[in-house]
């Protein structure tokens, strides 16, 4: 491959990025080179070396000298580098293979997350690396593995959330080395984003023998805090001093609780709405290796379209991603490493092992609310000793550990399923990931250029895949179809709530594509442009839980002709009442569906600008939103976004440039899929963008804009100086942007500059609200007992454990069941998960103290559906019997259901068999 000069973070192999599916990309072993000198003010001082991460493994030299391995791929490790250091240039190699079947160097074993489906596969040192010095008596780093030290722990305890006080607790292990004994105190400093000094305390002297390792404490009671929050980024540096040692920790505080089914953040109810997230949250040309300020705006992308949470998906993020999510506001859920089941011998042993060195290194970060054990199951003896992991490591960080499909699982804290919808009394339950669909940012809808079919597209696994071929507008619909259903079940809706769901994916992914070489179930596309389906998010989920913020958007573009016809127009809105404005013409919708859905037909096309209304129950006006059509193509518009702390030459940091073709009077023309040809000049290195085509025109100097935009990258060199941009089309002429970078210095092969150095918190969103974030307005009645035909336990019809099922003999004489309510009342609902749920529609009938109160088919759903009652008479015995035998066919071809051990295989009602794995009555307040 020859040499070449790199800035880490470098993948050797970044150039497959988006350019080939992940099981394609390049694989072999490199070695990278560095040399270095030490300052003389680090002479007779310790120095360890951090490395934030290595893919897959990583043999690491220092002056010839084997210092050791790191075979995991995924986290942190580090190396004591004093006796191997040498006066004046100092040598230091790392041979890494990222071959798929890379082994443990120690055992010979194979890494069960080391797998073509899971994460893009960019090798060598695609993190940072950092070089510690300190004095002999030190903090240690948080990097067990190799080192065995685990580092400082802060954390927060005893909070008073309306007083804003909380204890600050610091716990630091400090190792002598100086040769003698001393006596110390841990002294702490704590200060706000503006470096003023909040708090000042130190712990009890202890004494610390030559050789030993001791872990010092201090804590103290702190006022007027700002407590970390949802899209509120608030961090605080802790600086801890031990002699002439300090540490600055970022950290932020805040107080959770897991109970009732619901999810709390500082007091208040949170319902999680986000995404789940490959873990490389990789871009176009350069992987995963983007500089901090890039992470930023990607994951505060999250937050804007309303997300909360991030569940990073089989292994654990990067340190910069959770450092991000820290400064930006983002619940993530962590895992270690892991597959689709559970493991055993040494493959259980390494992901053990993972989840101690990944709580270890992340535990003071304050997003950080979930350790995920495993992708699918795992058993109680599994979970038990992940459980002793944290216990052990972070047993004050606030934090839930669990897995999914642990519903009957009491040792797991929090639970869940990967497309469904479960419900609990007890610990929270919350999706794992939801929606495979897939919509390519390139298509509006079937009527409008370039005229994408809604559904048609290649073939997956030999056979059509409408649910991967998505337009824009239909996609967006399917992202509110889904997301009604948690809605329904979000707390406050009963005794049995769900605590929400992360869709599958955030930003489209080389990883997994299904009718491309990339998937495209993002809410933006790989450069992070917004698809229509981001903003309908923005919609649903300005909210904790019941306090949705009004928001009206409607999907699509309203570029078209005098005297046409727009067969659907879609309006996602707040209100319960929408109506569109054209010429000062109201129209009304021809549907209102899944609580946030107004759906307009044959809307006739008058004039250039169109405006939907969202309505209150009283008919005032709660939030408008507008959009106007564009004239003739005109010119080009490019417009940078930058680090906002400027554009560094340190070869690493990069600059998108984004591309817009636009009419006279700068607004984008949505139709406009002009080839654009760019032409770059000054010190810096061309990354490109993507684009339908061959490669997706990964790295191609020409690409088109789709929908009227795109985006493209740069790169620095490690030379300052001015970069000109020049972009050009048929017909539109040609523009230019001119930037600048600013020096980074380097001296004798080391420097102090940090990448995320400048970048601060988002407060976008406020503090945590102190009102309540949703109001009970409905409860369920508890069951006394049941009765039903057969010898199968009708108990595990409402036993609060999904994982059982109830089922009727299978004849329609026995196809019924009859509960006892612990009140006599009137039920407004019913509501039932059935066998089958996703594909199988049952015919019966509901009957209150022998009156018939219901009859119909059960609609089908990600697992419960309800049943209105009307005008039913107080009863205490509910019926719910079979009239006929059930129908099935898959309503979802890519979604199969659950079966009794909660594997996803197809199983469907059993005719004329009445099959109910959790039934609820429930009564509105």
């Amino acid at each position: 491959m020859g040499t070449k000069r790199v800035t880490l973070p470098h993948a050797w192999n970044e150039d497959d990025a988006y350019r080939v599916p992940i099981a394609q990309m390049s694989t072999g072993k490199v070695r990278y080179v560095k040399h270095f000198e030490l300052p003389r003010s680090a002479a007779g001082k310790k120095v360890f070396i951090e490395f934030e991460g290595a893919r897959q493994t990583a043999e690491v030299l220092l002056n010839g000298n084997l210092l050791g391995h790191c075979d995991n791929g995924v986290m942190a490790f580090g190396f004591d580098l004093t006796d191997k250091l040498m006066d004046g240039d100092n040598v230091i190699e790392v041979i890494s293979d990222n071959s798929w079947k890379a082994k443990e160097t120690s055992t010979g074993s194979s890494y069960q997350w080391s797998d073509r489906n899971f994460n893009a596969n960019y090798g060598g040192l695609h993190k940072n690396v950092w070089l510690h010095v300190s004095d002999g008596l030190y903090q240690t780093l948080p990097l067990y593995s190799n080192l065995g030290t685990i580092g400082t722990y802060v954390y927060g305890k005893d909070f008073d959330i309306p007083a804003r006080t909380a204890t600050i607790a610091v716990e630091s292990q400090v190792r002598n080395e100086s040769g003698k004994t001393v006596r110390e105190r841990l002294k702490v400093a704590v200060e706000a984003p503006d470096g003023s000094v909040v708090a000042r305390f130190e712990g009890p002297e202890a004494e610390i023998r030559a050789g030993e390792t001791a872990v010092l404490t201090a804590e103290k009671r702190v006022g007027d805090l700002h407590f970390w929050s949802w899209g509120y980024g608030y961090l605080y540096k802790v600086r801890t001093t031990v002699g002439n040692d300090e540490v600055v920790t970022t950290t932020g505080f805040r107080k959770t609780g897991f109970k009732d089914g619901m999810i709390y953040l500082n007091d208040r109810v949170i319902m999680m709405h986000g995404y789940a997230q490959r873990s490389t949250n990789e871009w176009p040309g350069v992987g995963m290796c983007v500089p901090p300020w890039l992470s930023d705006y990607s994951n505060d992308l999250f937050v804007k379209s309303g997300g909360n949470i991030v569940r990073w998906m089989h292994i654990c993020p990067w340190k910069q991603d959770s450092e991000s999510c820290d400064r930006v506001g983002l619940i993530q859920a962590m895992p270690a490493g892991d597959a689709e089941k559970d493991a055993q011998g040494r493959q259980w042993s390494q992901r053990v092992e993972l989840m101690r060195d990944a709580i270890i290194y992340m535990r003071n970060s304050p997003s950080i609310l979930f350790y995920e054990c495993g992708n699918n199951g795992i058993s109680k003896e599994h979970m038990e000793e992940m459980k002793t992991v944290r216990d052990l490591y972070d047993p004050h960080g606030g934090r839930a550990i669990g897995s999914r499909n642990m519903l009957d699982r009491p040792e797991a804290e929090y639970g869940g399923e990967m497309l469904y919808i479960n419900k609990s009394a007890a610990k929270p339950m919350w999706m794992m990931e939801y929606c495979r669909d897939e919509g390519y940012r390139k298509f509006w809808n079937s009527w409008s250029y370039p005229f994408h079919q809604e559904g048609d597209g290649v073939l997956y696994r030999g056979a059509p895949g409408p649910s991967w071929n998505h337009n824009g507008d239909e996609f967006a619909v399917e992202l509110v179809r889904r997301w009604y259903e948690y809605w329904q079940e979000r707390p406050g809706s009963g005794t049995r709530v769900n605590s929400g769901g992360a869709k599958i994916i955030f930003s489209d992914t080389q990883t997994h594509g299904r009718s491309r070489d990339f998937r495209v179930s993002g809410v933006v596309d790989p450069m992070r442009i917004p698809k229509d389906a981001f903003f309908a998010h923005q919609v649903m989920w300005d909210c904790w839980v019941d306090d949705l913020k009004p928001r009206t958007y409607i999907c699509g573009h309203w570029n078209y002709n005098p005297g046409d016809t727009v067969p659907v127009i879609y309006v996602v809105s707040t209100s319960p009442d929408v109506r569109l404005l054209q010429d000062g013409k109201a129209i009304e919708p021809d549907s209102h569906d899944y609580r946030f859905l107004s759906t307009f037909r044959n809307v006739p096309y008058m004039s250039g600008s169109l405006t939907a209304i969202g309505y209150d129950k009283n008919g005032v006006e709660e939030s408008r939103y507008s959009m106007a059509a564009a004239g003739e193509p005109s010119h080009l518009k490019l417009t940078p976004i930058l680090n906002p702390t400027g554009w560094k030459a340190d070869g690493a940091d990069v600059a998108l440039i984004e591309v817009e073709v636009v009419d006279k009077e700068g607004r984008r023309c949505p139709l406009a899929d002009n080839l654009v040809t760019f032409r770059l000049n000054g010190p810096a290195e061309w990354r490109g963008g993507v684009a339908l085509g061959k490669e997706n025109c990964a790295l191609s100097d020409t690409l088109r804009v789709e929908c009227g935009i795109n985006r493209v990258m740069l790169r620095s060199l490690p030379k300052a100086g001015k970069i000109t941009l020049t972009a050009s089309a048929d017909g539109l002429g040609s523009q230019k942007i001119a930037l600048k970078t600013s020096p980074v210095r380097s001296e004798k092969g080391l420097s102090t500059y940090m990448p995320s150095d400048g970048l601060k918190g988002v407060l976008d969103r406020g503090e945590t609200p102190g009102s309540p974030s949703f109001k009970p307005w409905r409860r369920g009645i508890a069951i006394k007992s049941a009765k039903a035909p057969g010898r199968k336990d009708v108990r595990l019809s409402y036993d609060a454990n999904e994982a059982s099922c109830w089922e009727s003999p299978a004849r329609l004489d026995s196809a019924w069941v009859t509960y006892t309510l612990i009140e006599k009342t009137a039920i407004d609902d019913v509501c039932l998960k059935l066998k089958g749920f996703r594909g199988t529609s049952y015919p019966i009938a509901v009957y209150a103290d022998g009156v018939k109160v219901w009859e119909g088919w059960t609609p089908k759903s990600l697992s419960y559906v309800h049943l209105p009652l009307r005008n039913v008479a107080p009863s205490t015995d509910y019926t719910i019997k079979m009239l006929g035998k059930s129908t099935t066919s898959d309503a979802f071809t890519d979604i199969k259901v659950p079966d009794s051990r909660n594997d996803e295989k197809l199983q469907s009602g059993k005719g004329a068999t009445l099959a109910i794995f959790e039934i609820e009555f429930l009564k509105n307040l």
